[in-house]
């Protein structure tokens, strides 16, 4: 695998052609380095991360991607020449075997993999949700065995915490981790699990106390699971909607024994691991909403520029043409609020307020946009010949995977009143 920002920037200069985008997203433009105040540019390095990621995904990602729809396969071929030009580890410190990037970088990663195929997306850079919490609450010997593990070679981790009976409501896991000696016995039961059936690794949350008074930020422990354990049972491959080359399951423990040196953090400080990780993950999960949004919005405009009725190519109905225009509007918007919530924790700020801002506003706009392309495509949108129909299936998930559009409004209501309050 590429190592270090430098190297992968040579790559990108190797690879990428020097005519320019290849898709149609928009592209940022240089600013000189003495360039005070605001701007909403990428710098050079995320240009030429940028033009790389455009070239993969036209040359990997979207001549396969309605193959992988329907075969349901997991894209290992995919994932490993990826991983082969770093562009799966772009988040990990480089000290770890990582390219070191921020979120932004890893924004701009998963918006131009999602314009190919968020199903594609979530398969090969799901790893990050599971390495997240490892990277903020790990100690350095968990960080250079797990993490440093995935740029190592071209493996998946997994995010191991919704279950059954138990998604938005964090409170309700069952899972169960029972100190015992040297060691930690888990009982419970996942679902939903992205990646759980080609893991190497697991992040799991179980209640370490069963007191129902003792607060839910105080009663929840993280674990490292090894795949492979005694008691470790990975179910059926799950038939989604959407996004179906990306290998979700069930998994079980019983009685799976962890090593006190794979507990992350303290006891009882699960549950802030867990969720402190989404500020880093939502962004780019709006990210690949954007680009799923894009790529609809880019197909739309294709075909009513071609597609004629009443004598005319459809570009000149109002009616067609003001439905791109509402496209364009709410995805120039999700992308501003998605790239601003990146850059807020790249600050080094806290970003829960606009990570959820960019997460609901960019999984309702990837659902719109998709529903409205295939509007514009009439009965050809309806039918699996034509891009926008899976583009459709796949965006559902957008709206619920890590953290529903109401969850966030919820979180995002709650930042609002605390900072009505501060101001007071």
């Amino acid at each position: 695998m590429l190592k270090g920002k430098s190297v992968l920037l040579k790559s990108a200069q190797r690879l990428v052609s020097t005519q320019g985008p290849v898709l149609s997203t928009p592209s940022a433009q240089a600013v000189p380095a003495s360039d005070p105040g605001l701007n909403y540019t990428f710098n050079e390095t995320q240009r030429e991360l940028q033009q790389l990621l455009r070239k993969f995904t036209k040359d990997e990602i979207i001549p396969k991607a309605s193959e992988f729809d329907k075969t349901m396969a997991f894209p290992w071929e995919i994932l490993k020449k990826a991983w082969g030009l770093g562009l799966t580890t772009t988040f990990v410190p480089e000290k770890y075997g990582g390219q070191g990037f921020g979120t932004v970088e890893g924004c701009i990663a998963a918006e131009e993999f999602s314009y190919g195929c968020s199903g594609i997306l979530t398969a090969i850079t799901g790893s990050g949700l599971a390495a997240a919490p490892v990277l903020l609450g790990g100690n350095e010997a968990q960080k250079k065995k797990f993490v440093g593990r995935l740029c190592e070679e071209p493996i998946v981790a997994s995010y191991c915490v919704t279950e059954p009976g138990a998604g938005s409501d964090v409170a309700g896991l069952k899972t169960r981790a029972e100190k015992k000696g040297d060691e930690w016995i888990l009982n419970g039961q996942k679902m939903w699990i992205t990646g759980a059936g080609v893991a190497s690794w697991y992040f799991v949350l179980a209640r370490t106390n069963s007191d129902p008074k003792v607060p839910t930020n105080r009663a929840f422990t993280g674990f490292l699971v090894e795949a492979g354990t005694p008691g470790l049972t990975v179910g059926r491959k799950e038939i989604n909607m959407g996004q179906r080359c990306s290998d979700t399951r069930g998994v079980t423990f019983e009685d799976v024994r962890v090593p006190q040196e794979n507990v992350l953090g303290e006891t009882g400080a699960g549950f802030k691991i867990a969720m402190g990780a989404f500020d880093k993950t939502r962004p780019p999960v709006a990210a690949g909403a954007v680009g799923l949004a894009q790529r609809a919005l880019d197909e739309a405009t294709k075909y009513a520029l071609e597609r004629k009725t009443f004598g005319t190519e459809i570009i000149n109905h109002q009616a067609v043409a003001h439905l791109l225009a509402d496209m364009a509007i709410n995805i120039e918007v999700s992308r501003l609020m998605m790239y601003r919530s990146a850059w807020e924790i790249d600050q080094g700020r806290r970003n829960t307020y606009f990570a959820s801002i960019a997460k609901a506003i960019a999984g309702e706009t990837a659902n719109k946009a998709a529903a409205d392309a295939v509007q514009i495509f009439g009965g050809n949108g309806f039918n699996t010949e034509y891009p926008v129909e899976k583009l459709m299936r796949d965006a559902k998930i957008f709206q619920i995977y890590e953290g529903t559009t109401q969850i966030q409004k919820l979180v995002i209501a709650r930042e609002l009143v605390g900072r009505f309050k501060q101001n007071m």
